[in-house]
């Protein structure tokens, strides 16, 4: 730490006086990123990497209601102040790593307006080795009482002949256009195909060129709408994306994006930059920007695997001897958890419904007392609407306290708007306060709130395995992309597990059972690549009972003390490793084509190496269901030789005689 606290000092401040403009620059501790703001007639921003402009001159600020634009002619307030630091800590859920430790400088610049109402406006300016951040702080008028930001004026300027992976998420109606689960495809577009007015989800991976790859997205969202890309002009050889902050979902002009009385603060707009996107699997900056741990005594919150009664066909069977056949499941495979779904309450989603109230045919004591003489605990599944409504969840969080429930998992808020996200920080807070996990589903992306709030295990706002069910659109590529795209932001309950696995010339030709479009190899590497530290296996006992490979899920650790990028790139394949105590677990996806793999286990520094692995079997292209268990022995320092299959994967374990280091 006193290393990067000294190189940290080398950080640029510069401040020089020309044409009425001022120049502000601070670097990155490793001085590889520098950010520059430009302080003149406009306020704008620009951001190097290795000495090579990454994002061009972009404008900064913001429109209100009834005023003048906020986007230049600032005077800087006294001295400008730089901070040299490191932000580490030993988090209570360990998402990727079991010590973060991000090093950073900040310069922060208190702004007044020269003229007109002489309003004050402070940027907070982060940088790190692998990613720069800014944030807008705002202040309350007494004049005008109530002021509302109509739009915000933050831009992304990128070369031309830069590609994007753009969402392909649904939204919803005329009246409220934005209202979006956020589940969809990422597509490799060019800059130059954009459509303006069509919305860039977040996080948005963007390739500039051949070795050169940004991520944007935001950090730390609170009393603030959560913001998407927009696609703004074309000029002199650059696209300009621009920030589109989502309207307030109650107010009839659609045009008001945020309200505030007194001071507030925008999330952090995060640049991430790396020469392979498989760097930010493994970065921890978005939980770096967020506040410390805020819940006193955290040790009840516990990561781990979980059944789950829905997922599995058509049909919904809320029945006792179901869901006990699923208690069953957990425990035999020695998961602590285990979902009870919607309809548990009977009906939902109606100002009738009743959260406290189990249907006739649920006998809560009796699922809670079966449960622990198993040693697995519950987690109960809410629709928003039912559990907002008269503010329902202040009776039936300590309720389900009492009842022994240790987890909610709350579905369809379909929104990201300024209320929507002061309400989940309500939620997340109660069920703190209430000692209950939770698991956001019809959600916004993460924004690091694990770290303050790590309650809040994981959350849905992806396309995962529950879209096979009724397409075709969960494709190998489609897995793959979402390890360099939606999970950059963090946890994603994709839900892995199917283990009825086929091609797809025939998946789903058999009636009420969901396939999977990938090898059983390929399946169990979701649970070593996808981040979710409470992870919901979707099938059916009926579906794993002997079948091979169910014993790699044995007692699957969640949480992980290193995560390391093996190789990969978007839609071809993703290979990641990450260690649970003394044991890597490594798995590898590929696309629809098979490949051969040398995977690079020289971290591992002490040898020889057991591996234990599964891998696509010799039928696996035309049997998707075919597996291969074994085990060998590597030197180390070795080579990892992987053959993957059409659609195919591959886990292993690898242990050492003294243990992996």
């Amino acid at each position: 730490m006193k290393t990067n606290l000294l190189i940290t000092i080398c950080a640029l401040l510069m401040s020089c006086f020309g044409l009425g403009a001022q120049n502000f620059s601070v670097a990155s501790p490793d001085g590889s990123l520098v950010m520059t703001v430009r302080s003149g007639e406009a306020l704008t921003y620009e951001l190097s990497k290795d000495g090579k402009t990454i994002i061009s001159d972009s404008p900064m600020g913001f429109c209100f209601k009834g005023e003048e634009n906020m986007d230049g002619n600032f005077a800087v307030c006294g001295n400008p102040s730089v901070t040299a630091g490191v932000e580490s800590w030993i988090p209570v859920v360990k998402n990727r790593n079991a010590n973060p430790s991000v090093p950073y400088n900040t310069l922060t610049l208190n702004l007044r307006e020269k003229s007109g109402a002489y309003r004050n406006m402070t940027l907070e300016i982060r940088v790190m080795n692998e990613a720069a951040a800014f944030r807008y702080t705002l202040y309350g008028n007494l004049k005008t009482a109530m002021r509302y930001i109509t739009k915000e004026l933050t831009g992304f300027r990128v070369k031309e002949d830069a590609a994007i992976y753009k969402s392909n998420f649904t939204y919803g109606t005329e009246e409220h256009p934005l209202k979006s689960s956020q589940e969809g495809e990422f597509i490799r577009t060019a800059v130059t195909d954009l459509e303006s007015g069509s919305p860039i989800g977040l996080p948005s991976l963007i390739q500039l060129d051949g070795d050169t790859w940004i991520a944007i997205t935001e950090a730390c969202l609170d009393n603030f709408p959560a913001f998407h890309l927009d696609a703004g002009e074309n000029k002199d050889g650059t696209r300009m994306l621009c920030t589109a902050l989502t309207p307030l979902f109650t107010e009839p002009e659609t045009e008001l994006c945020a309200r505030f009385d007194e001071k507030t603060t925008s999330s952090w707009r995060v640049i991430m930059a790396a020469d392979s996107p498989g760097r930010f699997i493994e970065s921890d900056v978005i939980q770096s920007l967020n506040p410390p741990c805020a819940i006193k005594d955290p040790s009840w919150i516990k990561p781990g695997m979980s059944a789950w009664d829905n997922w599995w066909s058509g049909d919904i069977k809320m029945e006792m001897p179901v869901i006990k056949k699923y208690i069953d499941l957990a425990a035999a495979q020695q998961w602590p958890y285990m979902l009870v779904d919607w309809t548990w309450y009977g009906e939902f989603a109606t100002p009738e419904a009743i959260i406290t109230k189990p249907a006739p045919q649920i006998d809560m004591p009796e699922i809670i007392r079966y449960a622990e003489s198993k040693s697995v605990k519950i987690w109960l599944w809410l629709r928003s609407e039912d559990t907002g409504h008269n503010d329902a969840w202040r009776e039936a969080f300590p309720l389900f306290h009492e009842w022994g429930v240790v987890g909610v998992k709350i579905d369809f808020m379909d929104r990201e708007d300024q209320d929507m996200v002061n309400w989940y920080r309500r939620i997340i807070k109660a069920c703190a306060d209430n000692r209950l996990m939770l698991d956001f589903h019809g959600a916004y992306k993460p924004d690091g709130i694990e770290r303050t709030y790590p309650n809040m295990l994981t959350r849905e706002g992806v396309m995962g395995n529950e879209y096979n069910k009724w397409s075709d659109r969960v494709t190998p590529e489609h897995n793959i992309n979402l390890a360099f795209t939606r999970m950059i932001a963090g946890p994603m309950d994709y839900t892995p597990g199917g283990f009825i696995n086929e091609t797809i010339e025939h998946h789903n030709e058999v009636n009420l059972r969901t396939g999977v479009i990938n090898t059983r190899a390929a399946e169990l590497s979701k649970f070593v690549i996808y981040e979710s530290p409470y992870t919901v296996f979707c099938d059916h006992p009926d579906n794993v009972a002997g079948q091979s490979g169910i014993e790699f899920l044995q007692a699957m650790p969640t949480e992980w003390d290193e995560t390391r990028f093996l190789g990969g790139l978007p839609g071809e394949y993703v290979a990641l490793a990450r260690r649970s105590a003394g044991k890597w677990y490594i798995g590898v996806m590929g696309n629809s084509s098979a490949r051969e793999l040398q995977i690079d286990l020289s971290f591992i520094s002490e040898g020889p190496l057991t591996v234990e692995y599964w891998q696509d079997g010799r039928k696996a292209a035309k049997v998707p269901t075919d597996i291969a268990h074994g085990t060998l022995k590597l030197k180390a320092g070795a080579p990892l030789k992987v053959k993957l299959a059409p659609s195919g994967g591959f886990v292993a374990t690898v242990e050492t005689a003294a243990g992996c280091r």
